[in-house]
């Protein structure tokens, strides 16, 4: 019973510590002056994913022998699989829940400012609301950079899953590659605002949580509040792991299924929540680029350290994982192509998912 109280509580202290960093993260990258979509694909994208990245270099590094660096490889497999379906999927049904509750507002706006027309208002208000499913979420320059992040995840992510098929004296070493490749990305998305004039400052800011009369807050604030929420989500985010990892035997879930199915959701927790954040503060581009640029991070650290520490050789239940992944990506970068990224459409990658787990029960 306590694992289930436990569950609850992590996740809402993950939420509500969300809160606040989004807020913080938001200040700082006005204070760094650095591009708008980099405060999703970096700043945000680096303090989540950063605690991950630990967690798979302590795994990996001075884990208990195989068992901890089988650990480690599956997180740098699942991470990524379940940002490109679940984290995806779950911002789509949060734009649409998000949408449908403005309209249902704007409904009861409408509806007594009418003199005997409240029928028509009506329904007209709800024939727009079934619309907003389609409404497409990406202006063609915001869509455009979305999918050069899905491209520079997807070549990275095919070269990690082609090295776990082969075995060779340097492959080691090749860790340091992908170290190299986000270092490039890093340095490409932070200046990428003053190449397109899209400063951080475009963001609508909230005062910051921490001093919130203040219309600019003090630096050491924005400091204080973005390493104290990262703390919190940081062991919050583990505690509701090791708890999910207890009720799996509870339910009867084998230990394979929970370690490769469940935690890897688990772990990217952080991201799922700063998205539905975003979302719900009308900011679907930051939403959209946390998860992007948190893929980046997925696909390359953890990648390096496996690499580095592990013999990075894939079974049947990774390269599956890496299949479905790369299905997901395809599937996202035909919608930005076309410009039909929606919020049917995405979240409709949450069925990629399913598929994944119905295909690991089979080969498990």
């Amino acid at each position: 019973m306590w694992h289930f109280v436990l569950l609850i509580a992590c996740a809402v202290a993950i939420y509500l510590s969300c809160e606040w960093f989004v807020n913080a993260v938001e200040w700082l990258g006005h204070r760094l002056n650095v591009g708008r979509m980099a405060v999703g694909t970096v700043l945000a994208a680096f303090g989540t994913a950063l605690p991950e990245s630990v967690v798979t270099l302590v795994a990996v590094t001075s884990g208990d022998g195989e068992a901890g660096k089988d650990i480690g490889v599956g997180a740098a497999m699942g991470g990524p699989l379940a940002l490109a379906t679940v984290a995806y999927a779950v911002t789509g049904v949060a734009l649409l829940w998000t949408r449908r509750n403005r309209d249902r507002a704007r409904l009861a706006a409408t509806v007594p400012a009418s003199a005997g027309g409240g029928t028509g208002a009506g329904a007209g208000a709800v024939e727009s609301g079934d619309g907003r499913g389609s409404e497409v979420l990406t202006d063609p320059a915001e869509a455009a950079r979305l999918a050069k992040d899905q491209r520079w995840f997807l070549a990275v992510f095919v070269f990690k899953v082609g090295l776990g098929l082969v075995a060779f004296a340097f492959k080691p070493w090749l860790g340091v590659v992908f170290f190299a490749v986000y270092a490039v990305y890093f340095w490409r998305e932070m200046r990428g605002g003053d190449e397109d004039g899209d400063s951080a400052a475009e963001i609508d800011l909230e005062p910051l949580k921490l001093q919130p009369r203040r219309e600019v807050p003090a630096t050491w604030a924005v400091a204080a509040q973005t390493l104290a929420t990262l703390t919190v989500i940081f062991f919050a985010s583990q505690l509701f792991v090791h708890q999910l990892d207890a009720i799996g035997p509870m339910l009867g879930l084998p230990a394979a299924v929970t370690a490769l199915l469940l935690s890897p959701v688990a772990t990217e927790l952080p991201e799922i929540m700063n998205a539905v954040i975003w979302v719900r503060q009308g900011k679907t581009t930051l939403a959209l680029a946390n998860i992007s640029g948190a893929m980046m991070i997925q696909a390359t650290v953890p990648s390096g350290l496996g690499l580095l520490f592990t013999p990075w050789k894939f079974d049947h239940a990774l390269i599956w994982s890496g299949v479905m992944t790369m299905v997901a990506i395809v599937y996202l970068l035909a919608t930005l192509r076309a410009h039909k990224l929606t919020p049917v459409r995405l979240a409709w990658t949450g069925v990629l998912y399913l598929v994944f787990a119905a295909g690991l029960v089979v080969i498990l």
